[in-house]
């Protein structure tokens, strides 16, 4: 076999193992990193850029780019047709460049600003069926030169990544049109009690906060957004002379009003997508102690998420204006969650929720 031909089969390989890493994310800041570790990768090169189309000015700008200097490249932005990705991007063409120096068209601030030399580069389009989105780069060959067999693997590579990167894009557009739309659903059953007007918002911004604090996975920070935006959705199931009541629930009333977290499960139950986040929902009013509702759960019985949405939910309402009392201040409120921390309340969960009450100012603060 020709050494041609085994670079050829061992390009092919290496080819293959990569598309299949960079299409098996829908994140598109994941796509975009594996797609420059790839091309880095598959043509032998020092470091590489991904250079994306700004839709509304059609500018390229640097969304990742690797190499010891990659974090000054991610601010550098060109107009239409400027440097040679901009060439690239505008003319659709491929361009091997074996001293980038001497071209024209090099956009030396680059170099500048990152202080580091481009040597030579292959730069290839990103192209989809209709438009192109941007550009991938290979910057200084380790041993040799760059040749037609590297623009061929690096093109290829570039077709996969546009297609990662479009299919990422549109789940992502989805995604928002999702928790867009959960969040005006919440809002809509929030507009029944004037005196709840941005409720959902602050609970939703409390509990992500103590998410992050608590370091919780993607996929659980992902829960307890959702199950924060949509807590209170069983209430569309109570009664207004109970839900709008100018004071003080009576104990008929006030099991009536309980009953909005089974409600909301209910709700929930009929929408495959949301199921992950019933625990979060119908769980956000059980105490650590096991005397709440509906379920009586204790402890680490009940989902994290809802023992987070219960610490953020409880410290609104407490500093929330009512018709028949004025909210409290953040200090008291703070008290009363310490003063519940292990009976009603996840203590871990408190603690974690004061740490991060600084970040918002004096929000609620009566």
């Amino acid at each position: 076999m020709s050494d041609l031909l085994k670079r050829k089969l061992q390009q092919a390989n290496t080819l293959m193992e990569l598309s299949a890493l960079v299409s098996s994310s829908l994140d598109t800041r994941e796509i975009r990193r594996r797609a420059i570790e790839a091309a880095t990768r598959l043509a032998d090169a020092e470091t590489g850029s991904l250079l994306l189309i700004d839709r509304e000015t059609g500018e390229l700008f640097f969304e990742v780019a690797l190499g010891d200097q990659g974090s000054a490249l991610k601010e550098i932005r060109l107009s239409k047709g400027q440097g040679i990705a901009g060439w690239v991007a505008e003319k659709g063409e491929p361009l091997i460049l074996h001293d980038v120096a001497s071209d024209p068209r090099f956009f030396v601030d680059a170099d500048k600003k990152s202080t580091f030399r481009t040597k030579n580069m292959i730069c290839v389009p990103l192209r989809t069926k209709d438009r192109i989105i941007g550009v991938l780069q290979a910057i200084n060959k380790r041993e040799g030169v760059f040749d037609d067999e590297d623009m061929d693997g690096l093109s290829a590579l570039a077709s996969q990544v546009a297609i990662a990167i479009e299919n990422a894009s549109l789940y992502q557009e989805l995604k928002e049109t999702f928790y867009e739309t959960s969040q005006a659903l919440a809002e809509t059953i929030e507009k029944r009690d004037p005196y709840t007007g941005g409720h959902t918002q602050r609970v939703m911004r409390y509990s992500l906060a103590i998410g992050r604090a608590m370091e919780l996975g993607e996929n659980d920070m992902e829960r307890l957004k959702l199950a924060a935006i949509l807590h209170d959705i069983g209430k569309i199931g109570v009664r207004d002379d109970i839900l709008l009541k100018n004071g003080r629930l009576d104990p008929d009333e006030l099991k009536k009003m309980n009953e909005h977290t089974a409600f909301g499960a209910e709700i929930l139950e009929h929408i495959k997508q949301l199921r992950d986040i019933i625990p979060g929902v119908r769980g956000h009013h059980e105490k650590y102690d096991g005397t709440g509702y509906p379920d009586r759960l204790s402890g680490e019985d009940i989902d994290i998420i809802a023992r987070i949405i219960a610490v953020a939910d409880t410290y609104d309402a407490m500093t929330t204006d009512r018709p028949y009392r004025k909210g409290l201040s953040r200090g008291i409120a703070v008290e009363e969650l310490k003063k519940h921390s292990g009976s009603q309340f996840d203590g871990a969960v408190v603690e974690y929720f004061i740490g991060v009450l600084p970040e918002f100012g004096g929000e609620n603060e009566s």
